[in-house]
């Protein structure tokens, strides 16, 4: 996409997501957006395209750290619930519950039986969400190995990006497989008629921030809604993935 047409495009998903929100603030919902994904395959890019203009009372970015001591002994979702909408809200949590389906899992951070555990509850856990009321959109951000580890170096060379270093992104390369595998069981468990997943194809960064948004709008879906609907080749449910997920 050229400059240009990106900066052009973003804008006027930006005045329609404002937009949007104006009338979900009205309408009182309760707006939840699980961003979830391979390490740099853009979740922190996206949402801050996203919220860029957003009204910063009623929108919250939620990034948890490592639980405490404390948090570790609690019922797995309980620190997650604090942080939900109250109506006319949205948050948007960067990570979410289901760093216990990935990162924990192939790390060795959890047991096999709490991650059993987890995939058990998980589908009990989002139903009572949305029977509440509250609007769940999860989004899988896929990348390529060969893109993720172009980005990994990047992060590396780069001063400015020093805060996107993790001691954990060697092992996104070295266990790309168990991830991959990680991923494709959570997919299969979690996904559901009433907290489906979406997957982000994010190789090109910017077609995939253009898509997230229209895919956010339309499932908002504010009555003067103009955006276009996502493009099915970047953004499609695990049924339509056909082999394009980064095995």
């Amino acid at each position: 996409m050229a400059k240009d047409d990106y900066a052009d495009t973003l804008e006027a998903l930006q005045i329609q997501m404002v937009e949007t929100q104006a009338w979900a603030i009205e309408q009182g919902l309760k707006v939840v957006i699980v961003f979830e994904g391979r390490d740099a395959a853009g979740k922190d890019g996206a949402i801050k395209r996203m919220t860029e203009h957003m009204a910063p009372r009623q929108t919250r970015v939620v990034a948890l750290p490592k639980p405490t001591d404390r948090e570790a002994t609690q019922w797995f979702f309980q620190r997650y619930i604090a942080h939900l909408p109250a109506a006319g809200e949205i948050v948007i949590f960067n990570r979410s519950w289901y760093n216990r389906a990935g990162v924990e899992s192939v790390m060795g951070f959890c047991t096999p039986a709490e991650h059993a555990q987890f995939l058990h509850d998980v589908p009990h856990f989002e139903r009572a969400l949305v029977q509440s009321g509250v609007i769940l959109i999860k989004l899988w951000l896929d990348i390529s190995r060969d893109e993720q580890g172009r980005r990994l170096d990047e992060r590396m060379e780069h001063p400015l990006k020093r805060f996107k270093v993790s001691a954990l992104d060697a092992e996104a390369q070295a266990r790309w497989s168990d991830y991959s595998a990680a991923r494709d069981e959570m997919l299969a468990r979690t996904h559901s008629e009433h907290a489906p997943w979406t997957i982000v194809a994010t190789d090109k960064k910017k077609t995939a921030r253009i898509n997230i948004l229209r895919h956010v709008l339309h499932r908002l879906n504010w009555p003067g809604l103009e955006a276009r609907e996502p493009d099915p080749e970047v953004v499609f449910a695990p049924a339509q993935a056909d082999g394009r997920l980064a095995e």
